[in-house]
């Protein structure tokens, strides 16, 4: 089983994954592709994602039985720590630094 989760893709790149999965959502595709097919949808997804953002999920030979990809800017990222995919957040352009007292620090006199 393969899933593809997207955010503002073209519409030819969505017509593409209609036409060898299902949308059960918009932008959640669904279905059971071989690895060639996966490769060039995912092909397809990674290099029109433009500003927005995409997922791939399919089943590998790994611990936890599958594996993550990722194109476009996103704030969660996947990481390898000894062979399981995690996520990792990342701070947001627009979201302010967290600051310390001793960076912020006023002389009041």
């Amino acid at each position: 089983m393969v899933v593809i989760s997207t955010t503002a893709i073209p519409d030819h790149v969505s017509g593409a994954l209609s036409r060898w999965l299902i949308e059960p959502t918009p932008g959640l595709y669904v279905g059971t592709i071989s690895a060639r097919v996966r490769e060039e949808l995912w092909s397809a997804v990674s290099a029109s994602v433009g500003d927005g953002a995409a997922v791939l999920i399919h089943p590998a030979d790994t611990e936890q039985g599958f594996a993550l990809r990722t194109a476009g800017q996103r704030r969660r990222h996947v990481v390898d720590f000894d062979g399981l995919q995690l996520i990792k957040f990342v701070a947001s352009a627009t979201e302010p630094a967290p600051c310390s007292s001793e960076t912020h620090s006023e002389n009041v006199n």
